[in-house]
């Protein structure tokens, strides 16, 4: 990501903002059939002019305003010659600069559609120290939690199932896709609890791909062990898996190890505790030694943030890109980061880049707080977005 990321920064093509922007919207181009390499793109643009591509369902590109402009000509089928016009009369820049621009831009794309694993969000000379600052017409995510069960556990006091105590069903998780991808929404993680017990899991991961979301899924990795059970979720189209690793069980590395080999992008959620903190490290050099590319943190109790800060660096120095805004299982002992859940303040993002659903339906600003927006089902996506935090 970081040659992608260097591109963008070589690029200077006026000092001059643009007097006008694209118009806002969806645009959407998919190859032909008889294309060498069947692919799709899905282009939103804001109205500010920055934009999101999405990359055969797989990948969501955050382009600033010139990388939509780009974005826009490819996706909307200009030629070459007469985008790079276009950009020499809105930039005021040589055609032979503007053309070596957008020819360059080509070039990504082309590779990013023929990459594997990649990362389900990719950054392309956007300002990551405060990406969510743009006002969106909608969240980049959804975290739908199916379900609130666990394997095998019971769940009293772990989740809310006191307080939520429906499920919505196949048809109705099916309509809130739809609902989605219509306001705008790009990516969807199926959580929960453990969202595999939903027995229509693949069917629903496969009717999120054909509307052309990324679709991620977390999970502790039990039900991934069985014979062909990870390969259903490839081929329904699953994009990324974030892989909850219980660091004392070898089923649960076994799980790791499986989705590390197979053709998909893997993030592994750590959460830290006294038991396993004196062997952290050697935990993070195991993933490594694994092939692990991505990693998530959290820890269970406030008296563990210092440790989990040099955890986060013994991390960083092997290697392993740490992800700080992916959910985990609503559970006691699976808090997001502790220093972004408190009683005061919330994580950067949350109601804004991403909501949470329950299982019911019920629309909150990020996973535990309790600040209901609206029912997905039941009220209009304006008036829920409209009651986000600001």
């Amino acid at each position: 990501m970081k040659a992608i990321r260097n591109f963008w920064e070589s690029i200077v093509l006026s000092v001059l903002k643009p007097a006008l922007t694209l118009p806002a919207g969806v645009f959407h181009y998919q190859a032909p059939p008889d294309a060498p390499q069947p692919y799709r793109l899905h282009l939103r643009l804001n109205p500010d002019g920055n934009g999101l591509l999405i990359v055969n369902a797989s990948t969501v590109l955050h382009l600033n305003q010139t990388a939509a402009e780009y974005a826009y000509y490819l996706v909307t089928q200009v030629p070459p010659s007469e985008a790079a016009a276009k950009v020499v009369k809105r930039y005021r820049v040589p055609y032979s600069k503007a053309i070596e621009d957008l020819n360059q831009f080509r070039d990504r794309i082309d590779t990013l559609i023929h990459e594997q694993d990649l990362d389900p969000v990719t950054f392309l000379d956007f300002d990551e120290k405060d990406p969510y600052s743009s006002g969106f017409l909608a969240p980049l995510r959804l975290d739908c939690a199916l379900t609130y069960q666990y394997n095998g556990v019971e769940t009293t006091g772990l989740t809310p199932t006191d307080r939520v105590k429906a499920e919505l069903t196949t048809a109705e998780w099916k309509t809130v896709m739809e609902k989605a991808w219509n306001a705008g929404i790009p990516h969807v993680i199926f959580t929960g609890g453990e969202p595999t017990l939903r027995s229509d899991l693949a069917e629903l991961i496969t009717h999120t791909e054909k509307l052309g979301m990324v679709t991620g899924l977390l999970t502790n990795g039990q039900t991934l062990l069985i014979p062909y059970a990870l390969n259903q979720l490839l081929q329904a189209g699953l994009d990324h898996i974030t892989l909850l690793l219980d660091p004392a069980s070898e089923a649960s590395w076994q799980a790791t190890q499986i989705v590390q080999a197979a053709d998909i992008f893997l993030t592994v959620h750590l959460t830290i505790t006294p038991q396993n903190e004196p062997e952290a490290n050697s935990v993070l050099k195991r993933l490594s030694e694994l092939g692990v590319k991505s990693l998530s943190l959290s820890a269970i109790h406030p008296d563990l943030a210092s440790r989990l800060q040099s955890i986060r660096q013994a991390a960083a120095e092997l290697g392993l890109t740490l992800v700080a805004d992916l959910p985990v299982p609503y559970s006691q002992f699976n808090p997001v980061a502790i220093e972004l859940y408190s009683t005061s303040v919330l994580p950067s993002g949350a109601g804004s880049k991403w909501l949470y659903i329950e299982p019911d339906g019920d629309v909150l600003p990020a996973q535990g707080v309790l600040q209901v927006m609206g029912n997905i089902l039941k009220d209009p996506w304006d008036q829920i977005w409209g009651n986000r935090l600001l």
